[in-house]
């Protein structure tokens, strides 16, 4: 049986399927996957989005959780966006509705317009990512917070004593000292020289032992797709694909380490250059799975429409 994960990011752009039709697919996918290989579902947050990007993986997290059995869920959410007391209870509702299979990776955000829809300013992102990680770790190990005033008192506690699994995420130096100075694994988005050595570095500073580490390469698949007929299939959903790698290279257009960044600007310029967006011909999609590989599957990327999307995600199912 192939071993693979989902990714859900929710982007509907008008050349794709409604949200509606999108998110009722998401959960059908997720509980139809989880006994063919799926080991986990990964839920992506942006906002402001013109096309309409995932903004409360929480939610969308917990309709799936409510019909699967097993899957795991990662979410990966923006830190300082939220009210942290709010976030912990609504953390921990989902640590009970999931039987505890979410678990979370926080950043701290990169994009100007997301702050100014919370009123916040990009400048203070760090600062407000430490304060709110420790607030919110107290919360979710019973512990009473009280903060300018305020006090924050979390019920109920998580079905996991201190709460669910918690990693932090980044492509930066800073984003792994973050994480080894609260003793969380880190989860990177790409490969900067020495991130590694700063983790751990960072983590027996503050008395911790170094945890879980994945740093991705630039290059690594994070949208496949398989296929009988290659040609035909780029034909078919390079469309979608390409409006996936178009909006992220947008929103970074100076970023050359984060995976799943591409400089393509047309279908054939991404087909002959991007590995990160592939489509895989049956025979080198088993044989990444003979290898023992994870296969990072992203079924309705740039809004593809389900009925098509479907086709691709069996496809890959068979290989087992």
């Amino acid at each position: 049986m192939p071993l693979f994960t989902l990714r859900f990011d929710m982007r509907a752009p008008s050349l794709g399927a409604p949200a509606t039709e999108l998110y009722a697919a998401a959960s059908e996918m997720a509980a139809w996957s989880e006994t063919r290989g799926c080991v986990a579902a990964v839920l992506c947050e942006h906002h402001c989005a013109d096309d309409g990007y995932l903004p409360s993986p929480l939610l969308l997290g917990s309709a799936i959780a409510a019909c699967t059995k097993q899957l795991m869920l990662n979410l990966v959410i923006i830190l300082p966006f939220y009210d942290v007391a709010r976030l912990a209870e609504d953390m921990s509702v989902l640590d009970h509705i999931s039987a505890g299979r979410a678990s979370y990776v926080f950043g701290i955000g990169y994009r100007q317009e997301e702050f100014d829809h919370f009123g916040l300013s990009l400048s203070d992102r760090g600062r407000l990512a430490d304060e709110k990680l420790g607030q919110l770790r107290r919360l979710l190990s019973g512990e009473e917070v009280i903060h300018e005033g305020r006090r924050m008192r979390v019920t109920p506690q998580p079905r996991n004593p201190g709460g669910p699994m918690m990693m932090w995420g980044g492509a930066s130096l800073a984003a792994a000292r973050r994480a080894g100075r609260n003793g969380l694994g880190l989860l990177a988005n790409g490969a900067v020289p020495g991130l590694r050595d700063a983790y751990e570095e960072a983590c027996r500073q503050n008395g911790y032992e170094p945890g879980f580490v994945l740093i991705p390469e630039r290059e690594t698949a994070t949208n496949c797709f398989v296929a009988e007929d290659v040609d035909a299939a780029w034909d078919e959903i390079g469309k979608y694909l390409l409006h996936d790698a178009l909006a992220y290279s947008e929103w970074n257009p100076d970023n050359t380490v984060s995976a799943n960044i591409t400089t393509a600007k047309t279908v054939d310029e991404l087909r002959e250059s991007s590995r990160t967006h592939v489509i895989l011909s049956m025979d080198e999609a088993a044989k990444r799975v003979a290898d023992g590989e994870v296969v990072n599957l992203s079924p309705l990327c740039g809004g593809m429409p389900p009925e098509l999307a479907w086709r691709y995600l069996m496809r890959f199912a068979e290989l087992g």
